[in-house]
């Protein structure tokens, strides 16, 4: 233990406004100078570093320190904001929103505050709202910028800081070097000023309810002009979906949802999942429990701000989720029809951790295709955009209206592309077969490590790249491309891409916004009937899956 580390958490714990995380961190003080080296440890794992802006901004637990989120380090972000705003307008502005977990709503009401003292003309959201909302208050309302307080679906004592940029980026997340820049100003506050001093103000403003009721109505405006009726379930995972998804689901003309009740309200504990994730097993228990005493057709889920989307359909007298590479490519095909039948051009785009099957889309509808970096600011920001998605749930359907994932919007668009092929006299699963005989079948797998050491991802993907491997199971390794230097239009970036002679496709990288490392299969097949061509894309993932996991085991 040093003196050093002691002085810096009696220092941050001197400026915490919140008396529960301050009262934490004297605990761990007093355990600490008295000898407890759990204690010790615990400080150093909270000091030695800072938390900084990554994939989706600022994301952490709920505790006291520069390494976890709390008021303390919120409030030196949103003054090291403030500052980068009026670095570059003299009069800019922001639009802050937040949702329903721990301390969402203290930390927009610090950044109102902090943003209004120190001059930028600050707007607060009515109440917890989707994320998607925000962004489109961004565009909207034609500000300089946006702050949403959410940590998505991470775990429920987490929170985090997501930042969009209106203007020229559209309102876009931030990206290189805006991020690098906006993360020098947060330093220099930190390193010089005390958060109880620094400059605040009352005099910021609360936006009506006018801002989501356009919201609403333009997205209600992407369903078709006669819905057929449906019977669906809708979660919302303990989120704050539940009351925007129902005003634009009904009023694009569609019976009102059957709703999982126990998930129906923000709730911060989330207290009927193991991880408020619908990609995690088990998180759509109580959703298919639901559709299946409903007789429902369709569940569509939404994660707990919002953004994303997850659909599950009747399977062999169960259900089945969709991943989010089927979801991906259903709509982008939707989409490609769209600007065939309106005679225009356009790009779809999506992460290179997706599925190569956008792509095969867009070469048979004559579009551009673009890959971009993972994370939703590199898709939203491609030129020409009509659609964009990227595997984790995130979809992208009316980039003119918003510029980030939305799950409410691709909710409505998944629900119009049922109702279309109900009304037409044919089915969800035989349009997914009609998609593998136009494009071929794509199946696609994800490995995801947890580790309580981040070295261990950097140790692994160091020995990945010394060892490049011949083999993956039996699968013959043509070439690997290292990201980390930069490669094509990518700027440097802690990828490794293995490219299968097969035609098959890994690629490995650690998580943007958890302490995993990640890896991505994809394969596809054009031999035979379409269940063939399933089976023998499926055998290549399968395969694959199994020698990956020896490998960074």
């Amino acid at each position: 233990m040093s003196e050093q580390l002691i002085a810096q958490a009696k220092a941050w714990r001197a400026q915490d406004p919140d008396a529960e995380t301050r009262a934490e961190l004297e605990t761990l003080i007093a355990d600490a100078e008295g000898g407890n080296e759990a204690a010790v440890a615990e400080l150093h794992s909270r000091f030695d570093e800072r938390l900084v802006f990554g994939t989706a901004g600022l994301r952490g637990r709920i505790e006291a320190g520069p390494a976890r989120m709390n008021r303390v380090l919120v409030s030196q972000a949103a003054a090291g904001f403030a500052a980068y705003l009026l670095s570059r307008e003299t009069t800019p502005s922001v639009v802050i929103g937040y949702d329903g977990r721990k301390n969402s709503q203290i930390f927009a009401t610090d950044t109102a505050e902090l943003m209004a003292g120190a001059g930028v003309r600050a707007i607060i959201l009515p109440r917890l709202l989707p994320t998607p909302v925000l962004a489109f208050a961004v565009r909207e309302l034609g500000v300089s910028a946006g702050v949403m307080v959410t940590a998505s679906h991470n775990p429920p004592d987490d929170n985090g800081y997501k930042v969009y940029l209106g203007g020229p980026d559209g309102g876009s997340q931030i990206v290189t070097p805006a991020d690098a820049e906006i993360e020098k100003q947060i330093a220099a506050v930190a390193a010089e000023q005390n958060v109880l001093e620094l400059p605040r103000s009352t005099d910021y403003e609360t936006a009506d309810d006018t801002v989501v009721d356009e919201y609403v109505r333009r997205t209600a405006a992407l369903a078709p002009a006669e819905p057929q009726p449906l019977r669906y379930v809708y979660t919302a995972m303990h989120g704050v979906g539940l009351e925007t998804a129902r005003r634009v689901f009904t009023e694009a003309g569609f019976p009102e949802p059957i709703v999982v009740e126990a998930q129906a309200h923000p709730d911060p504990a989330f207290p009927t999942v193991a991880f408020p994730n619908p990609e995690e097993p088990g998180a759509l228990d109580l959703s298919y429990a639901t559709a299946a005493e409903a007789g429902a057709e369709l569940v569509i889920a939404n994660d707990p701000d919002a953004d994303r989307l997850a659909v599950a359909v009747p399977h062999n007298g169960s259900w089945r989720r969709l991943s989010g590479n089927e979801v991906g490519a259903l709509l982008g095909w939707r989409a490609a029809q769209r600007m065939q039948w309106a005679g225009k051009d356009g790009t779809l785009a999506a992460s290179i951790v997706s599925s190569p099957a956008l792509s095969e889309i867009a070469r048979q509808y004559n579009l551009d295709y673009a890959d971009t970096l993972t994370g939703f600011k590199w898709v939203s920001r491609v030129g020409g955009l009509v659609y964009g998605y990227e595997e984790a749930l995130g979809y992208l359907v009316d980039p003119d209206k918003v510029r980030d994932k939305d799950g409410i919007s691709a909710a409505l668009d998944f629900l119009s592309l049922v109702s279309e092929l109900k009304a037409s006299g044919t089915s969800l699963e035989q349009h997914q077969r009609d998609f593998d005989d136009r494009f071929g079948a794509y199946a696609s797998s994800q490995v995801s490590v947890r580790v309580t050491d981040l070295g261990e991802i950097t140790r692994v993907m160091a020995r990945l790249r010394q060892d490049v491997p011949s083999h993956i199971g039996t699968q013959r390794v043509a070439s690997m491309h290292d990201f980390s230097d930069g490669f094509a239009q990518f700027p440097p970036s802690d990828i490794l891409r293995f490219n299968l002679e097969s035609g098959a496709r890994l690629i490995v990288r650690p998580s943007g916004t958890e302490p995993k490392l990640k890896v991505y299969i994809d394969a596809s097949s054009t031999d035979g009937s379409a269940d063939e061509r399933r089976a023998a894309a499926q055998a290549i993932v399968d395969e694959l899956d199994a020698g990956i996991r020896t490998l960074i085991a």
